[in-house]
């Protein structure tokens, strides 16, 4: 079946106050920041120090868990525009996947994280929560429509357990926080202007005013456009931001803005037997109407399928095999207030708010409903509308050898969801608007979620042996509940309340300084994941029934490791142990012989396990080569029943590679940059019982850059050239798009996207 399309989205306001007396909901919009809260002290140390780094970085002095960091200089090395996520998936762990070479289409984007998929991940933007930053969430947006990638300065990554007070409720398994850069201190411009494959053109440009008296601020304004790959259409965005910081001897405080426009067509999901059969490039058929008009006949018993299906197998849902179109719109407007307040020399208070509206639609030609007689498609839309505002806070003091923090985040988010169908006339000038104005023939269901989630915490760090042992200890407790109505008596979606809550979610964690450049540490953590919108997707009476009986899930990670770093070598071995339980799954809990509706259940637990190297040697001056290396072991512990018993005990966990190795060399002399990556990914399963798979590959990229400094009135000027996909491989990028099934085993199941093939981006980046 064909994915959920967009998502519509109300509007958000921000009142610190307002906080305590609303009520609020979570999990499904897509991932969104706003501006700079610091959520608590080690977030802003960790910015201050990560903002002294040149480049990659896999040693975290002093962390007691495994963090890794990547800079802006990383993020230049890409094609302007690549989301930032692309560039921590040279990192240990780390799995980033798209449909494009940006990282950019939100249904194709997907990123996993030592046996975690996204949804159980969580991402911050200088401490704003962005949700988990899926396609569907309902308290948040992608990165990439937060920020521009050019004004984003760090990105931090904690692969086993983030900060304590980290602004999210759904970090089972790891945590990355973005931070935005900072205004520059001298008044200028910038301007990047990009082209390439597929008729890509992208114009970045950005206003500094310098400092004044210790007020700093900037503009920048983006648009991109592109064409498909394969297949009709284009994507296009749009995008505002301003950041202004005024700093002052007794801390500062900041206001960030974010505006952004998106409008997507989408490529086609494939299967394994229609990419066999059909090939790799197809696509959405648009603006073939009339090939559209003969499938959704022939589902109707009307005439036969068009010859164009032929090659597909005896049997395959022909009308599941491709549609006329499908894609979506975004409109996106967040803003933050923080401020960082030095009380004494030992004491800090930091103190945000955030606001966060989204309006979005996914337009789909479904040939399952008919317009009229003679037109048997129809235009369903899925809309979308979420108002969420929030606020965190922290008090970090210092008595004796004790860092001491505490800490809080709240937030309210309200959000709309309906399924509305519309007439089609013939050939449809697919994704031009909002059907704002039009009344549907048909809804589907309409609901209203709240959302509301509390979190407070507090930590201890004691420095020992002159500072040669650290050890930190602490605790948050987190509240959640979900809330949800049906506006139409017709809806078959369910309504009511749930909550999920633990008042004592300990961290523990220890570091030991060897020598000047080595160190061990290790860590514990625990955390539960809020239930989302999921719990409603079932009817009434599954919900009824299930809801009383239900946890929300839960994981326990262990790790350990060892970090050494010198003048021509830093490297990092990590090991981790996670205990994921009460996974949540819709499933029909009887055997084959009997008939029960589908229903949410825990289905049991995983195992991960693991281990990380990674390894950045600098043999000569001006070179750099990174090396790193991932093994994860994640399977499956219990069996669950689906009309019958899948038999999912011991098998390995659907979309996580077992094996990675990823190697990155740069060279740099005088004005000129080169740099060759490549990344192996060991083959995915596609199915629970793990009878279906996408086979491992190689990816290779490659750029050069050269600065020529200062030419007439023009500050600084370079020319930049990157190619992706660089032998053109043809790969499975992203799995699950609609979704994993039991078993599968003729590869019929169209949950896959095709990886973009070679593409070539020219850039020009001039400073005044």
């Amino acid at each position: 079946m064909p994915k959920l399309s967009l998502r519509r989205t109300a509007i958000a306001l921000a009142t610190l106050a307002s906080l305590y007396g609303g009520i609020a909901f979570a999990d499904d919009v897509s991932p969104a920041a706003a501006s700079a809260p610091a959520a608590d002290a080690s977030a802003n140390t960790n910015r201050d120090k990560a903002k002294t780094m040149e480049a990659v970085s896999v040693v975290a002095s002093g962390e007691t868990r495994q963090v890794q960091k990547v800079t802006s200089e990383d993020l230049q090395q890409l094609a302007p525009g690549t989301s930032p996520l692309k560039a921590i998936d040279k990192l240990p762990g780390v799995n980033f996947q798209a449909a494009d070479p940006w990282g950019d289409y939100e249904w194709s984007t997907q990123i996993t994280l030592h046996g975690f998929d996204q949804s159980r991940l969580g991402f911050t933007l200088d401490g704003i929560p962005l949700g988990n930053m899926s396609y569907g969430t309902t308290t948040g947006l992608q990165v990439t429509r937060a920020i521009s990638s050019d004004n984003i300065s760090t990105v931090e990554l904690a692969q086993g357990a983030g900060a304590l007070g980290t602004a999210s409720n759904t970090n089972l398994g790891g945590t990355i926080q973005f931070y935005s850069a900072d205004p520059d201190q001298v008044a200028g411009a910038r301007i990047n202007q990009v082209i390439g494959s597929d008729s890509t053109t992208r114009t970045f440009v950005r206003l500094d005013s310098g400092d004044y008296h210790g007020f700093s601020m900037y503009v920048s304004y983006d648009h991109a456009s592109t064409d498909k790959w394969k297949g009709y259409g284009d994507q296009r965005a749009d995008q505002v931001n301003l950041k202004s910081v005024y700093q002052w001897d007794g801390g500062s405080v900041s206001l960030f803005f974010d505006n952004s426009r998106r409008k997507e067509y989408d490529y086609m999901d494939l299967s394994l037997a229609s990419q066999k059969a059909l090939g790799w490039n197809w696509d959405y058929l648009q603006p073939d109407w009339n090939t559209s008009v003969q499938i959704a006949n022939a589902y109707n018993g009307k005439g036969a399928y068009p010859s164009v299906l032929s090659p597909l197998p005896a049997g395959y849902d022909l009308v599941d095999s491709t549609y006329y179109a499908g894609g979506g719109i975004r409109r996106d407007s967040l803003a933050g207030l923080s401020g960082t307040f030095n009380l004494s020399d030992r004491t800090t208070l930091n103190l945000g708010t955030y606001c966060h509206d989204n309006r979005g639609e996914g337009q789909w030609a479904t040939p399952y409903v008919a317009s009229s007689p003679t037109v048997p498609l129809a235009m369903r839309t899925t809309d979308y509308g979420l108002d969420r505002y929030g606020g965190t806070g922290s008090l970090v003091f210092s008595l004796g050898n004790n860092d001491i923090e505490v800490g809080f985040w709240a937030e309210n988010a309200k959000t709309n969801q309906e399924r509305n169908y519309f007439y089609l006339t013939g050939a449809y000038n697919y994704l031009s608007n909002f059907y704002e104005n039009e009344e549907p023939f048909a809804r589907g269901f309409f609901q209203h979620y709240v959302t509301q989630t509390r979190m407070a915490y507090a930590s201890d760090t004691i420095h020992l042996m002159d500072d040669r042992l650290t050890l930190n200890f602490g605790a948050k407790a987190l509240g959640v509940t979900n809330t949800a109505d049906s506006l139409v008596a017709t809806s078959a979606l369910a309504a009511g309340r749930i909550r999920a809550s633990d008042a004592f979610l300990p961290q523990v964690g220890a570091n030991y300084k060897i020598d000047a450049n080595q160190e061990v540490y290790a860590s514990y953590s625990k955390n539960i994941s809020a239930y989302g919108f999921l719990p409603f997707s079932q009817s009434q009476k599954a919900f009824d029934a299930s809801k009383g009986s239900l946890n929300p899930e839960q994981s326990q990670t262990f790790e350990a490791g060892y970090r050494v770093h010198g003048d021509t070598i830093e490297a990092s071995a990590d090991a981790y142990y996670t205990r994921f339980t009460n996974r949540l799954l819709a499933v029909s809990p009887c055997s084959a012989v009997q008939t029960c509706s589908a229903i949410l259940n825990n289905v049991g637990s995983v195992k991960s396990t693991g281990v990380d190297l990674a390894v950045i040697w600098r043999p000569v001056e001006h070179l750099r080569w990174l090396n790193s290396l991932s093994y994860d072991n994640s399977k499956y512990q219990d069996d669950y029943l689906n009309n019958g018993v899948v038999a999912t005990d011991g098998k390995y966990v659907v979309g996580i590679p077992t094996w990675m190795f990823t190697s990155d060399v740069s060279y740099s002399f005088g004005g000129f940059t080169a740099t060759l990556d490549g990344k192996y990914t060991g083959r995915r399963y596609i199915t629970y019982i793990n009878d279906s798979q996408v086979p491992s590959y190689w990816l290779f990229n490659a750029g050069v850059n050269y600065d020529l400094g200062a030419l007439s009135f023009v500050k600084d000027l370079s020319l930049g050239l990157n190619v992706t996909n660089l032998f053109n491989k043809r790969y499975f990028a992203t799995t699950g798009t609609n979704g994993y099934v039991a078993s599968d085993a003729q590869g019929w199941n169209q949950t896959m996207m095709a990886g973009a093939p070679r593409q070539v981006f020219f850039n020009i980046n001039a400073k005044f």
